[in-house]
């Protein structure tokens, strides 16, 4: 799928302001400075669409980007930063949940983790508490081109093991992608395509 339009809709804390229009949605969210922007960006092939920061925790509210004019990405403040205090970091925590426990046409929620890192707890009980809530979820792994091919499978290889001893009887789609170079976003879009198809033959049933 190519995106041929892109453009930023609306920001807000609060899930009942959210657009009223019923095109599905996918909720972009990991942990902060984990690149949600920069891949967003990338998608979308606009360099500034999304902000992006090197501070971590910048994106601190809900924000909507309609895709093609039928369709939503949305940027979800990120979960794990240290310099927020205790209050705010409660805040955020509440937006993001209220978000996927109220929004009706969310189709699916990518978890973005950062493919340098052995598995962090913080992704794992997001994973855990997405499928306890019963959120459809793909993961997305960023910043690739950091590493060597046989780095980004032995670290995929990782993650699914934990997932399994975890208890997981399977594992969500993954996806693999670099900002910096490009690569990996057109199988989202094909996803994302798959799942929007499926989507209108629901509706119209």
């Amino acid at each position: 799928m190519q995106v041929k339009s892109s453009r930023f809709i609306i920001s807000n804390t609060n899930v009942e302001m959210c657009p009223k229009n019923g095109f599905p949605e996918y909720a972009f969210i990991g942990r902060s400075n984990v690149g949600k922007s920069s891949l967003i960006n990338s998608i979308c092939n606009k360099k500034k669409l999304a902000k992006t920061s090197s501070t971590p925790g910048k994106t601190t509210l809900i924000n909507h980007y309609l895709i093609n004019e039928s369709w939503y990405i949305v940027d979800l403040p990120g979960y794990g930063y240290a310099r927020l205090s205790k209050t705010q970091k409660k805040k955020i925590e509440t937006i993001t949940k209220n978000y996927f426990k109220k929004r009706n046409q969310l189709i699916n929620a990518f978890l973005l983790i950062d493919i340098r890192h052995e598995p962090q707890t913080f992704d794992l009980d997001f994973m855990l508490w997405l499928n306890k809530n019963l959120i459809s979820f793909s993961i997305i792994f960023t910043k690739a081109d950091k590493l060597k091919i046989y780095q980004i499978e032995k670290n995929i290889l990782e993650y699914k093991t934990v997932m399994y001893e975890n208890g997981w009887e399977s594992i969500p789609s993954i996806f693999v992608t670099s900002s910096k170079k490009n690569t990996g976003k057109e199988k989202v879009l094909d996803y994302i395509k798959i799942l929007n198809s499926e989507f209108h033959k629901y509706i119209k049933n």
